[in-house]
C-alpha cells in the first residue's frame, strides 16, 4: 500500500532572553513567511499574545542512511527568545508501512539531522543577533520529531488510518522497541492519541509524534506541539540556571560572612538576588502566557496532552520551588543586615555616651 508523508525534526534554542520579531522580519524580509498561528475555525479559542515569525531557509541535501535525500529546513521565531528550527525529509520511494517506520527510525537516528541544524543555528544567529535582547544560546536543547503521513492507501478507500494500522505497528516507530510489547504497555505509551475526522489521526509520546493528516497545508498539530515544546525548553532552561547559581549563592553569602560585618556587605549580592528572581519570573510568566486556550476543542486537548506528557507542571513547580529560595533567602539576609545595623546603632550610641561621660570628667 503507498504511504505519502515526511518526517520533521524539531531542534528548539534558547537564544536569547527576548527576541524583537519585527525587527527579524526587517532583518530577513526575504525569508520571512508571516507569522504563525493555527488555521482552523476553532483556533479562535487560542489567545496568542505575539504569535511566532516562521523562516523559509531553503533546501539542503543531507545523507539518510546510506541515501541522499533532499531536505526542507526552517525556523519559527518566539518573542520570549526561543529559536524553533526545522529539517523536513519526505518519504521517497516508500511503499509500505512497514518501509516507512524503517525511514522515520533511520531518520530519528542520523546524526547529520543534529549536525546540519547545529549550522543552521549558527549562521542564523550572525543574522538575526541585532534583534535579540542579551544574545546567548543556552546549553539545554529540546529536540522532536514528527512523523507525518499525507495519506495512506489514499485515503479514498472506507479505511481510516486508525483501521488500517495496528498498535503493534506503531510501536516500532514512535516507542523503538523491536520486540512485542504487552498490551497494557501498549496502552500506556500510546494513550495520547486524537481524531477529530474519520480521515485524521495523532499519536503523541515524550520525544516523537505521529501525525496523518491528508490537508497537506494543515499543519495544526505541529503548531501547538512546537508551541508546547518551546514552552517547555524555557522551563528547562530555567530550571537548569537556578540550579547552578543556588550552590554559587551559598559560596558568595559565606564569602562574605567571612569579611568585617558590615550591615552593606549583602546589598550588591541582595540587588544581584532580587533583579535574577525579577528576570526568570517574568520570562517564564511570559513563555507559558504567550498561548492560551479558552475552549475544550480537539487542539486544544493535543495540547494539553503535550504538557501532560512533557511534565510541564512538574517543571514549574521545582522552578516556583528554587525561586522561594530566592525569596527566603533574601528575606534572611535582609533580617540579618537589619539586626547589624541595630547593633552597630547600639555600638555608635554607648560610644557617644562614653565620649560624652570622658569630656564630662575631663571639665
Amino acid at each position: 500500500m503507498p504511504v505519502y508523508g515526511s518526517a520533521t525534526a524539531y531542534r528548539l534554542h534558547d537564544i536569547g532572553y527576548a527576541i524583537d520579531i519585527e525587527r527579524v522580519a526587517t532583518l530577513l524580509s526575504d525569508a520571512t513567511r508571516g507569522r504563525s498561528r493555527p488555521a482552523r475555525l476553532e483556533a479562535q479559542t487560542f489567545q496568542i499574545r505575539n504569535p511566532p515569525l516562521s523562516l523559509s531557509l531553503g533546501e539542503r541535501t543531507i545523507w539518510i542512511g546510506g541515501a541522499e535525500r533532499v531536505a526542507v529546513v526552517s525556523a519559527r521565531l518566539f518573542d520570549f527568545g526561543v529559536c524553533s528550527l526545522r529539517l523536513t525529509v519526505p518519504a521517497v520511494g516508500v511503499t509500505s508501512w512497514g518501509e516507512y517506520a524503517a525511514f522515520g527510525i533511520t531518520f530519528d537516528a542520523s546524526p547529520e539531522v543534529a549536525d546540519t541544524l547545529e549550522r543552521e543555528l549558527a549562521t542564523l544567529m550572525e543574522r538575526i543577533r541585532p534583534a535579540i535582547e542579551r544574545p546567548e544560546i543556552a546549553p539545554v536543547v529540546e529536540d522532536y520529531v514528527v512523523f507525518r503521513l499525507q495519506s495512506l492507501d489514499g485515503l479514498a478507500a472506507p479505511e481510516t488510518p486508525q483501521a488500517s494500522l495496528t498498535d503493534e505497528d506503531f510501536v516500532p516507530l514512535l516507542v523503538r522497541e523491536e520486540r512485542p510489547l504487552s498490551p497494557a504497555a501498549r496502552r500506556e505509551l500510546l494513550s495520547h492519541r486524537f481524531s477529530y475526522y474519520a480521515d485524521d489521526l495523532a499519536i503523541l509520546t515524550w520525544d516523537n509524534a505521529l501525525v496523518v493528516e491528508p490537508r497537506v497545508d494543515d499543519e495544526d498539530v505541529e503548531f501547538v506541539l512546537e508551541f508546547a515544546n518551546a514552552q517547555l525548553l524555557e522551563l528547562r532552561v530555567y530550571d537548569a540556571q537556578l540550579d547552578a547559581e543556588l550552590p554559587a549563592l551559598y559560596d558568595r553569602i559565606a564569602e562574605r560572612r567571612r569579611g568585617p560585618p558590615l550591615t552593606g556587605s549583602y546589598r550588591p549580592l541582595m540587588a544581584d538576588m532580587q533583579t535574577r528572581v525579577a528576570d526568570i519570573t517574568e520570562i517564564v510568566e511570559r513563555a507559558e502566557n504567550a498561548f492560551k486556550v479558552t475552549d475544550d476543542v480537539y487542539l486544544a486537548r493535543v495540547y494539553a496532552a503535550a504538557l501532560e506528557l512533557f511534565r510541564e507542571r512538574a517543571w514549574r513547580r521545582g522552578i516556583d520551588r528554587k525561586l522561594q529560595i530566592f525569596r527566603d533567602t533574601y528575606t534572611m539576609l535582609n533580617a540579618e543586615a537589619q539586626v547589624a545595623r541595630a547593633e552597630l546603632m547600639e555600638i555608635v550610641i554607648v560610644v557617644l555616651i562614653a565620649a560624652e561621660l570622658v569630656i564630662g570628667f575631663i571639665r
